[in-house]
């Protein structure tokens, strides 16, 4: 839908995960649209270096999310949420659903 405005398909899914959750990694980016990591992550570090993102360490995981110093962030934030409601129901509760609790130890799958 935004692809043409963000250059591609890849950069519009990631402003559309980071948009309605904030944060995240390449992996679980990818997973969640079925893509490979390593386009997102290409995706990622170029926004990264044009400022719109910003990136820290926990652990061994790099976390993306929007730079607060960036002028548009709200704007881009909130064209990209406007965007989700627009997409299929399916897609809208993939993303807004966070679960990040780890699991009982012994708690079958």
């Amino acid at each position: 839908m935004l692809e043409s405005l963000v250059g591609s398909t890849n950069a519009e899914r990631v402003l559309l995960f980071l948009s309605a959750r904030e944060k995240g990694y390449a992996r679980e980016i990818a997973q969640t649209f079925d893509v490979a990591p390593s386009q997102v992550q290409r995706v990622l570090d170029r926004m990264e270096r044009d400022g719109l993102l910003v990136s820290n360490e926990i652990g061994r995981t790099r976390v993306y999310g929007f730079n607060p110093r960036f002028p548009f962030r709200e704007q881009v934030k909130a064209l990209f949420r406007d965007a989700l409601t627009r997409y299929p129901q399916t897609l809208q509760e993939k993303l807004t659903k966070n679960r990040r609790r780890p699991r009982r130890k012994g708690k079958p799958l």
